[in-house]
């Protein structure tokens, strides 16, 4: 029976450890750690890792007419039995390095960017949008990936034509504007505005067509938000990690320039009970069955 001690580490990001399994393929393993303002906190989220992997993989599924990703089990001989159920085998590609960010909603940092001048990452929007409103149609607005530790900064769409190319460029910004049109109608449907979300694509060949990879529209990396309690004006109620970043910025007394502070048994406890109401009310699923 395979252990995971069997596999060269090969890197930890905020959330993820990455191994390699063979030439091909590499093993992702979500922990229960939590960022926020760019800093992985020091208190662990239970079933986090899980319930990113488990709705990860759920969307995965939905989406493979859409957009090809690199999922290939999450079970098998080739996951170790201790990580099962928050680990993914993947196909290992070739990541372009900038993430691919799509906006339905003002929100974050492009509703900083829009009251600065009107416009988000270049892209012009009308006068008057507030705090939540939806946007006149999607837009596509990327950035750079950033190191742990550092920040993502949003760019101009000229600026990634620069780093990938211009076709990559072109296919990268299609294939997330129609990954997120599905995603959010499914959303939708759901009880659930999807008001934007980052992905991560890669290729398997130089040249090749992007392929879905690392996560996805996952409470960790989109803005899930109820819709019945939509309401433009205002920080929207959430599904998403926006709580722990509130408790942070209103609650908790850190400036940001310290080691930041343990969360609070209750504000943990809310986060899972969010993270966990976005997997069931998405996928319609009982989480205690997973992985069935």
């Amino acid at each position: 029976m395979v252990s995971l001690a069997d596999y060269r580490h090969l890197s930890a990001g905020k959330v993820r450890e990455l191994y390699e399994v063979d030439d091909r393929h590499l093993l992702m393993v979500a922990s229960d750690r939590i960022s926020a303002y760019d800093r992985v906190l020091p208190t662990p989220i239970p079933d986090k890792g899980r319930i990113l992997t488990a709705l990860s993989v759920w969307w995965f599924e939905r989406l493979a007419g859409i957009a090809p990703n690199h999922l290939v089990a999450v079970d098998g001989p080739a996951v170790p039995a201790q990580v099962r159920g928050r680990a993914m085998l993947v196909r290992r590609l070739a990541m372009y390095p900038v993430e691919c960010v799509a906006r339905g909603y003002l929100a974050g940092s492009g509703l900083l960017d829009y009251r600065a001048g009107g416009s988000v990452c270049g892209i012009a929007l009308p006068p008057g949008l507030d705090d939540g409103s939806r946007l006149p149609e999607p837009i596509f607005t990327p950035a750079t990936k950033a190191a742990v530790g550092e920040h993502d900064e949003n760019i101009g769409y000229a600026e990634m034509v620069a780093s990938v190319g211009g076709d990559a460029a072109a296919a990268l910004r299609d294939r997330t504007l129609a990954v997120y049109a599905a995603a959010e109608r499914i959303a939708r449907e759901r009880g659930i505005v999807l008001a934007d979300t980052k992905f991560e694509f890669g290729a398997l060949a130089a040249g090749g067509e992007p392929v879905l990879a690392d996560e996805v529209l996952t409470p960790d990396s989109s803005r899930f938000w109820p819709a019945d309690q939509w309401q433009p004006g205002r920080p929207q109620p959430s599904y998403d990690k926006q709580f722990v970043r509130d408790w942070l910025a209103h609650e908790s007394g850190w400036d940001r320039t310290g080691p930041p502070p343990p969360l609070p048994d209750a504000i943990v406890a809310a986060t899972r009970d969010r993270y966990l109401e976005a997997y069931e009310r998405l996928t319609g699923l009982d989480f205690a069955k997973w992985p069935s």
